[in-house]
């Protein structure tokens, strides 16, 4: 990403009101309250803009979807050859988070 792409994430990063990390919820559950807050059918007319506010509020929402859409695990073991080996190891995975914990990694505790 390049300079301009960055400064727009941090943009809407601000508009919703996000710190520097957020998962999904955090960016849908901000999205959905501040557009209760600023949606011209439910502001009123006494508060002066709220189109404007809203459509901030729905092109940044839009923008972080976009970014974070990029960021995508592999979810089944790919056909591919020698140069695309999975990294992801199954049981290398388990045995990292869960290998010392007696529950789940098959060992019996003493007592």
């Amino acid at each position: 990403m390049n300079a301009k792409e960055w400064q727009a994430i941090e943009q809407a990063r601000a508009v919703l009101g996000l710190p520097r990390r957020a998962t999904l919820a955090e960016i849908k559950r901000s999205y959905r309250r501040l557009s209760k807050l600023h949606h011209p059918d439910a502001a009123g007319s006494e508060a002066g803009g709220g189109g404007e506010q809203m459509y901030r509020i729905t092109a940044a929402y839009e923008l972080l979807m976009r970014y974070c859409s990029e960021y995508r695990f592999p979810l089944q073991r790919g056909d591919a050859g020698e140069e695309e080996r999975d990294i992801y190891d199954p049981d290398d995975w388990w045995q990292a988070r869960f290998g010392q914990d007696p529950l789940w990694s098959g060992r019996k505790t003493r007592r």
